[in-house]
């Protein structure tokens, strides 16, 4: 039984078109990454805040708690 050769595996975009693509959604890569401050997970890059994601909807989630607590006289 004969092997098959492996198939060269070609750029179904042209290197030239998908840098352009990148460059035009400024995907550049010359800024590092945001860190969160509480877990150093990734920040996206329009946060106002240093938290990623999952700690933001925590903090949320910990205001709307401690809310409705003070309006229930802390029962």
């Amino acid at each position: 039984m004969k092997r098959k050769m492996p198939v060269k595996e070609t750029p179904v975009v042209d290197p030239e078109i998908l840098e352009s693509a990148h460059r035009s959604l400024g995907l550049e890569k010359s800024k590092p990454a945001r860190k969160c401050e509480v877990c150093e997970g990734e920040v996206t890059p329009n946060a106002v805040e240093p938290l990623c994601w999952v700690c933001r909807r925590l903090k949320i989630s910990a205001w709307r708690d401690s809310d409705l607590q003070a309006s229930t006289g802390g029962e």
